[in-house]
């Protein structure tokens, strides 16, 4: 069965290519869930207004990710932490505790959007890359001070 892809699917191909798949795949997963569209004549000749619609959709995401890295920047968040001698943390700062703490600054954000390499476990300033897009990444100032 050929079938016009609507949208990027990984390992299968990018929007608005013809491709080859199973029918049953093509008629179960991909048409119902409007991934993709039969490749008939009549879609075959709207193939070019599927890529500007796709194209469209993508220019939207992108500024409004844009928009929100203008927000994100310009906040500064701060995780107090309990402390033993010599200023060893207990535990650490993780993506979840980030994100529950710009829930709490008024701006939620995915926790798998967070990209922290590891955790933190040490007191001072930290730069949290968030990707909010494809090309789109934030970076958030954390501070991260002993618990009174």
């Amino acid at each position: 069965m050929k079938v016009i892809l609507k949208d990027d699917i990984e390992k299968l191909g990018t929007t608005g290519e013809v491709v080859e798949v199973r029918a049953g795949y093509g008629r179960n997963y991909l048409i119902p869930r409007n991934l993709a569209v039969e490749a008939s004549t009549g879609h075959l000749r709207n193939l070019d207004l599927i890529r500007r619609q796709k194209d469209q959709r993508d220019q939207k995401k992108h500024r409004a990710a844009l928009t929100e890295k203008e927000t994100l920047e310009g906040i500064s968040i701060t995780a107090s932490v309990q402390v033993g001698e010599e200023d060893k943390v207990f535990g650490s700062v993780t993506s979840q505790n980030v994100a529950e703490l710009l829930a709490a600054a008024g701006h939620p954000v995915d926790r798998r959007k967070i990209q922290l390499e590891d955790p933190i476990k040490e007191l001072g300033l930290f730069t949290v890359p968030i990707k909010l897009g494809s090309e789109v990444t934030a970076d958030v100032k954390l501070w991260v001070v002993k618990k009174e």
